[in-house]
């Protein structure tokens, strides 16, 4: 069997280089007898999940350190019981009330230890921070909510309070029937309110997103940007304690080095592994390859506040100027189906237009001479600098896709930066259009419609064609006011509909979700629908793991 001479080549040249650790020896032993060594992208923006959307600080942050009220099984398609034990909605579908588990420990860190359990107060501090101005924490941090804001959940709960210590009472000002799902989302993390307490006396509030509390299996340890984030088992989790003592992400921007790092030991787990290698580390006999279909979209978002990209014309041509089949062979390697919708082809509400996207260079022109630009005219694309689930390489897609543009008269600047600066810049809308994405957090449509599109999306920086229509929020406010699942189908295919003649985003792919590990990885799950979850996962002994082999590799 021929081998891929690229790889044999970067291994080559690794292995002249010194160890990629940013451990001693000693410490890198135990790492290796005890922990789990994980490559990571990028450095998180915040240790607070409430803060982002980015999925590189939820897969570092949210199943690692906190837990939720609820929690979405997605074998049997349910919610399920987390720190609330068991919850009731009353006939009227506006107040929910939860009864809290009574055996709940917060971390105990060399910065604070708590004097008691989990109780109803914290989920109140919690849930207040983000939905009540007027909270001390909720501008602490300066970053907003986006997923709340995005979804509209912030203006859906009327009060949250606290009946005893184990009883909290959330109260609705609508019926949502989306409001389970968001609340078992990774964003909705539960909070200490004993140490936010201790932070604003101390006078330094910030702390509590920078040195995080929560009542997850991991607490944290440290933090070193560009090299690693380091945590260690909490020994009183409410479940079966984490598997692996340590657990240390490191971060590793390139994709061919987090590659490298895998082959070479450096690295127990790879998440996102180049579309391009995924049939080369099949062959590993040394590597597990996981696949899920994962619900997630890739698409090209066009700023409608910058002209010409406000005209629905415009953005037409250029959705009609995109090989998106050749981008599928190219990007993603076949590993992923044509986009004909922003909704998943997975989903109930899944409703495919393909003829609104269909590649066509002459209508395209047609539409912009129409638009008045039969000249064409300069535009910039944003591809983002990380690997994805939903897009693997967005530097190739966007070359692509300047390709194509120019075969319109269509002149692209491709234009990225370091992925914290790079979603800053994002969500001050500098952007002409930008190729990102979204991966599901749970199986309701309203996660791909509200967050991403609504005119709440745009007040929260996370709607990247920073498009706002009454007409189409008003669709997306009747499918969440009804439990009647054909009444809600009915709508979303309205919303799909709509999207498709006025064209804020081309849907470009739903991709296969890839994960690597190392033959002596067991425990690790990759989940259907996003996010990372660790508390499984662990090397085998010596003795339980299967005969090595050596990275080098032979024609």
């Amino acid at each position: 069997m021929k081998t891929n001479a690229r790889w044999l080549t970067m291994v080559a040249a690794l292995l002249t280089l010194p160890a990629l650790t940013a451990c001693n020896p000693q410490e890198a032993a135990n790492m290796n007898a005890q922990g789990l060594l994980y490559c990571a992208e990028g450095n998180p923006e915040s240790f607070n999940p409430q803060l982002v959307t980015s999925g590189t600080t939820l897969d570092m942050t949210a199943a690692q350190l906190y837990d939720r009220l609820i929690e979405y099984d997605h074998r049997s398609n349910r919610y399920v019981p987390a720190l609330a034990e068991r919850w009731s909605v009353d006939e009227s579908g506006l107040r929910y009330t939860f009864t809290l588990r009574d055996d709940v420990e917060f971390h105990d860190t060399a910065y604070f230890s708590p004097s008691r359990p989990l109780q109803s107060e914290d989920i109140v501090f919690s849930f207040r921070r983000w939905f009540e101005p007027s909270h001390p924490f909720h501008y602490v941090s300066g970053r907003g909510y986006p997923f709340f804001t995005a979804s509209g959940i912030h203006n859906l709960i009327e009060s949250v309070d606290a009946l005893d210590e184990r009883t909290v009472e959330i109260r609705l000002k609508q019926r949502d029937s989306s409001f389970l799902a968001n609340l078992a989302s990774d964003f909705a993390i539960i909070l200490s309110a004993e140490y936010g307490a201790q932070m604003l006396a101390a006078g330094t509030p910030e702390l509590i997103d920078q040195l995080p509390i929560g009542t997850g299996p991991f607490r944290f340890r440290e933090f070193r940007k560009d090299v690693l984030v380091r945590y260690s088992r909490h020994e009183n989790y409410w479940r079966e304690p984490a598997a692996s003592e340590q657990l240390v992400f490191r971060i590793t921007q390139s994709d061919h080095k987090r590659m490298l790092m895998l082959l070479t030991q450096d690295c127990d787990i790879s998440p996102y592994p180049p579309a391009r290698d995924v049939e080369w580390l099949q062959q590993r006999d040394y590597i597990k390859l996981q696949a899920a279909v994962s619900p997630n979209t890739a698409f090209w978002a066009f700023n409608t506040e910058r002209p010409p990209f406000d005209d629905p014309l415009v953005r037409r041509a250029l959705a009609h100027a995109v090989d998106r089949d050749a981008l599928l062979r190219a990007v993603y390697f076949e590993h992923a189906v044509r986009a004909d919708s922003i909704l998943p082809n997975t989903s109930w509400a899944h409703h495919p237009l393909p003829e609104a996207y269909t590649y066509d260079p002459e209508l395209a022109r047609e539409l912009l001479r129409e638009a008045g630009y039969a000249d064409g005219f300069n535009m910039d694309i944003w591809a983002i600098p990380v690997q994805r689930a939903y897009n693997p390489n967005a530097r190739l897609m966007a070359e692509r896709i300047q390709s194509d543009l120019a075969r319109i008269g269509v002149r692209a600047t491709i234009v990225s930066y370091e992925w914290s600066t790079f979603r800053r810049r994002l969500a001050e809308g500098l952007h002409d259009s930008v190729l990102i994405g979204w991966s599901a957090d749970h199986a309701d449509p309203d996660n791909f419609f509200r967050p991403l599109l609504s005119c709440s999306a745009k007040l929260s920086g996370n709607n990247r064609a920073q498009w706002c229509d009454p007409m189409f929020d008003e669709l997306l406010d009747a499918a969440i006011r009804t439990e009647l699942l054909t009444t809600r189908q009915n709508f979303y295919q309205q919303a799909q509909e709509y999207l498709a003649t006025e064209v804020p985003l081309l849907p470009i792919a739903h991709s296969v979700r890839f994960q690597a590990s190392r033959d002596f990885i067991e425990g690790l799950e990759l989940l259907p629908f996003g996010g990372i979850e660790l508390r499984h996962a662990r090397r085998l002994k010596p003795d339980q793991a299967p005969e090595q082999a050596n990275a080098k590799e032979h024609d």
